[in-house]
């Protein structure tokens, strides 16, 4: 199983360097583009994308998550540092099970 990243240039070339194949996402169409090519081929099984990029196409992330089981797409800060506003895993939790988790 493979991993790929969708990305500013800083990411990608980041990850191009450890041998992780990547592409450029300057705009929305750009990252939806990357999203829907990389999910037509089936040997992929870990999407790296930004979190800026990720907001971007945020209703396709939301989809993949909910309908198919791979590939899984885990969510990076950019060079701007992380999201402000963005849940934690533990909400997440707390959501989707309906209790508090400590």
């Amino acid at each position: 199983m493979k991993f790929f990243c969708i990305g500013d240039d800083y990411t990608t070339h980041g990850f191009s360097l450890i041998g992780i194949e990547s592409v450029v996402a300057s705009t929305p169409k750009e990252a939806e583009s990357a999203l829907m090519e990389i999910l037509s081929k089936q040997d992929y099984g870990i999407i790296i994308i930004n979190e800026e990029i990720a907001n971007w196409i945020r209703p396709h992330i939301d989809k993949i998550r909910m309908e198919l089981s791979r590939p899984l797409i885990v969510e990076i800060p950019g060079p701007k540092g992380p999201a402000k506003l963005r849940k934690t895993l533990r909400e997440f939790v707390q959501e989707a099970v309906g209790i508090s988790v400590s």
